[in-house]
């Protein structure tokens, strides 16, 4: 279920990309670019962190729903694909995370 609620939203993001600004508030942050998407992202991320610490379990649910929602809209903007997100998660399966982490280190960026 949750793969076709997040491939379903990322297909509405990326289809507002022809949608009128007036009528759409994913194609108003789209248009507004990377740094927009990814400042929004960074209020959601705060606000999700808020929300975490208190004892409110419906209002981080609902923090994290927008966080995931502009993370979409920030990659749908840098035309990053959800299944790139999906597949890069996939190849980290199985691996330690701190194995995997020591990895990217050691690799060049």
């Amino acid at each position: 279920m949750t793969n076709d609620v997040l491939q379903r939203l990322a297909a509405m993001i990326h289809a507002r990309r022809n949608d009128s600004a007036s009528k759409s508030y994913t194609k108003e942050l789209l248009d507004g670019g990377a740094e927009r998407c990814a400042k929004k992202l960074g209020e959601e991320a705060t606000e999700t962190v808020i929300a975490a610490l208190g004892t409110d379990a419906r209002a981080l649910t609902r923090e994290a729903a927008d966080l995931v929602y502009h993370l979409l809209v920030l990659l749908e903007v840098r035309h990053v694909t959800l299944d790139e997100v999906l597949a890069e998660l996939e190849s980290r399966m199985g691996t330690s995370g701190l194995a995997e982490k020591a990895a990217r280190q050691a690799k060049p960026q």
